[in-house]
């Protein structure tokens, strides 16, 4: 690997993240790239410590052995994970073993290295004395068997929102998608019925009273309820503006880390003093409205009294709007009302459907939403990035047929040029056929010329006007408010130089700047900014989907590397096209002679592609590192500007998701 790869991965690991130029030439000094096999163990439990790892591509498995011997899986670790940090900063022996469950690259830095780094960037010291913290929490209790717990709170500022369905199906789907331990802590004054047990079909539990004055040293077991369905239940009474309460529920807390990854907590929809400490208890609070315009406000108002009145992070308050009532007002209103980003919103129940949608009615639109924010929450999100090619981008319709037919998870979406046209029309619900359908307006190849609207070339050949038209029909005014599931469009800013991410405003705008290719079409002003084609400067985006935390990427590399060029150009010459039919072979307006012709005379629009498509290529490649998977269909004997043979790129890009099925399904499933 050389230097400039390794630079570009160093900066886009997001412990790194922030890193100035000078501090990011210290650790470039200090750290290699090492391959690991399936199988390797790179450190055994009561080894002394050796070395900082931060996983840049595969998986690694940590365990360590019970008194019997048995192994004791702990945690599986992926990309953008450190680990070996304890040792290393307690100078105490290895904890667990670290076990390699497919074929890693790893960034390490020796110990001594690593020691010379701390003392050079203070903040990293900083930030992982607050792991370490973390991580040893009321390790004198008992033996910690994972690494990191998150407490997560539910909440609204009124009560029938909603909030309990929703914290029973967020801790299904946290077990299911993780596959990690779940615990649901249901709190309630003591005149309320707790309704969670019967949800989850247990006998009625033992109810801890939090007001009691005994002091807590283990939490007794017959107090913990365990459901058919892999989660936990804890069902607790408590007392309006009593601190015993609190200290009691802090002490249970301090328990149960040690014993969970997850511990949701259902709260009332109450503004005491000792529900408000148990919401500043959590690492993240979700606060769940209806789409109501009274609702909003009064939500509004519950989130402006935590930030100013009790000094709560916003960071870790997010809003999720519940349609259970019907939406009054759209999206954009709602932002206004709320003043804040939507962090996410979950569909209207359908009626007669079950309360554990998540076991009940896994394809229903409430189910893939909790689903989504379960994945974002236990940091396995599966991010999908399609990337630039023209007609070669209409591979990327045979891959998400694929997706569609094998039901593979995807959380966000990115492209850029021709990938993000067809991200954006799959995230706006169409599916992978009637996107198909659409490319059959360029059935002959003629029909391209209907894009055309030829100008004076002072910025480009194309004005676009045709093509804006064209992107109109089939996006309408929709915006990125309407999409199905999260949308990231890349395009390139003129001035700056630089790539920019496109998640708001109208999807066609988007779309038309992504899709300017310089030279040939007029750039696109984007508001106050003048943006172009945004496979310029990411042709097959895994950067924007990384930057957000997604860690479980697939990108569908269309690019043709060199040696696909250089293979084409040679069977092209020879006449050799074995995987194309008789009536390809046959067509008139681009048959295989005049096609050979006029690959040998240049002209204008080939010559600004075919050198964007070779710098593309070394790009798409470097970017493609970042991805857990890449996807390179074979586009051998199909040409860039075919857009009449949509059904061939089609079936080239099925073919190549079909066979890496296996990988993609380990993936998600890890």
């Amino acid at each position: 690997m050389n230097s400039k790869d390794k630079e570009f991965i160093i900066k886009e690991l997001p412990f790194f993240a922030g890193i100035s130029k000078e501090e990011l030439a210290i650790i470039k000094a200090r750290a290699q790239i090492v391959e690991y096999r399936k199988g390797e163990v790179i450190y055994e439990e009561k080894s002394s410590p050796s070395a900082f790892y931060c996983i840049i591509s595969g998986r690694v498995q940590i365990y360590t052995n019970d008194k019997t011997g048995q192994r004791l899986i702990l945690e599986y670790l992926h990309r953008g994970k450190y680990f070996g940090i304890i040792s290393l900063l307690t100078d105490e022996p290895h904890s667990v073993t670290s076990l390699v469950i497919n074929d890693c690259v790893i960034l390490v830095i020796k110990k001594d290295d690593f020691d010379f780094v701390l003392k050079n960037i203070p903040r990293l010291a900083i930030d992982l004395s607050r792991t370490l913290s973390r991580r040893l929490k009321r390790k004198d209790i008992h033996q910690k068997i994972i690494f990191e717990s998150t407490v997560v709170s539910v909440f609204s500022s009124y009560s029938q929102a909603g909030k309990t369905i929703y914290a029973l199906n967020l801790a299904l789907s946290l077990r299911r998608e993780t596959h990690k331990s779940v615990i649901i802590l249901d709190i309630l004054p003591r005149d309320k019925i707790h309704t969670l047990p019967n949800k989850l079909e247990l006998a009625q539990p033992r109810i801890f009273d939090l007001s009691s004055s005994v002091e807590i040293y283990s939490l007794p077991k017959d107090y913990i309820s365990e459901s058919k369905f892999g989660i936990n239940l804890c069902c607790f009474y408590y007392q309006e503006n009593n601190d015993v309460c609190l200290k009691r529920l802090i002490e249970v807390l301090s328990l149960l880390v040690n014993d969970y990854h997850y511990i949701i907590l259902d709260l009332p929809a109450v503004m005491d003093r000792s529900i408000i400490s148990m919401l500043n208890q959590s690492d993240l609070i979700h606060i769940l409205s209806s789409p109501d315009s009274v609702d909003l406000k009064r939500t509004k108002n519950l989130i402006h009294r935590l930030k100013m009145d009790f000094n709560f992070d916003p960071q870790k308050i997010k809003t999720i709007i519940n349609e259970y009532k019907l939406a009054k007002i759209g999206y954009g209103d709602q932002f206004e009302i709320l003043g804040q980003e939507i962090f996410a919103t979950i569909p209207k129940i359908k009626f007669n459907s079950g309360e554990r949608l998540i076991i009940d009615d896994l394809d229903c639109e409430y189910s893939k939403a909790v689903r989504r924010i379960a994945r974002q929450l236990g940091d396995c999100l599966v991010g999908l990035v399609l990337g630039v090619g023209v007609g070669y981008g209409f591979c990327h319709i045979g891959v998400l047929r694929v997706i569609e037919e094998e039901k593979i998870p995807v959380d966000i979406i990115a492209g850029s040029s021709i990938g993000a046209l067809i991200a954006c029309l799959w995230a706006i619900g169409k599916s992978s056929q009637e996107i198909l359908e659409i490319t059959q307006e360029f059935r002959e190849p003629k029909h391209i010329w209907g894009l055309i609207d030829v100008t004076f070339p002072r910025l480009g050949f194309i004005k676009g006007n045709k093509l804006y038209r064209f992107l109109k029909k089939h996006l309408g005014d929709k915006t990125f408010y309407d999409v199905k599931l999260p949308l990231k469009i890349i395009a390139s800013d003129v001035r700056r130089k630089e790539p920019r991410v496109l998640d708001k405003g109208l999807l066609v705008d988007a779309i038309m700047a992504s899709c300017s290719m310089p030279g040939i079409f007029a750039p696109f002003k984007f508001k106050e900014e003048v943006l172009f084609d945004g496979g310029v400067t990411n042709p097959l985006p895994t950067e924007s989907l990384m930057q957000i935390g997604v860690k479980k990427i697939i990108a569908v590399n269309v690019t043709p590397s060199r040696e696909d060029i250089l293979r084409q150009l040679t069977k092209l010459k020879e006449g050799i096209f074995p995987e194309c039919t008789g009536d390809v072979q046959k067509s008139k307006p681009l048959g295989w002679f005049m096609r050979l012709k006029n690959i040998f005379k240049l002209n204008i629009v080939d010559i600004i592609f075919s050198s964007v498509e070779v710098l593309q290529s070394e790009v798409a490649r470097r970017e493609g590192e970042l991805a857990d998977i890449v996807l390179h269909p074979d586009t051998t004997g199909l040409f860039w500007l075919e857009l009449h043979r949509a059904d061939e790129f089609a079936r080239r890009g099925e073919i190549e998701a079909r066979s890496n099925l296996d990988k993609i399904w380990q993936l998600v499933n890890e």
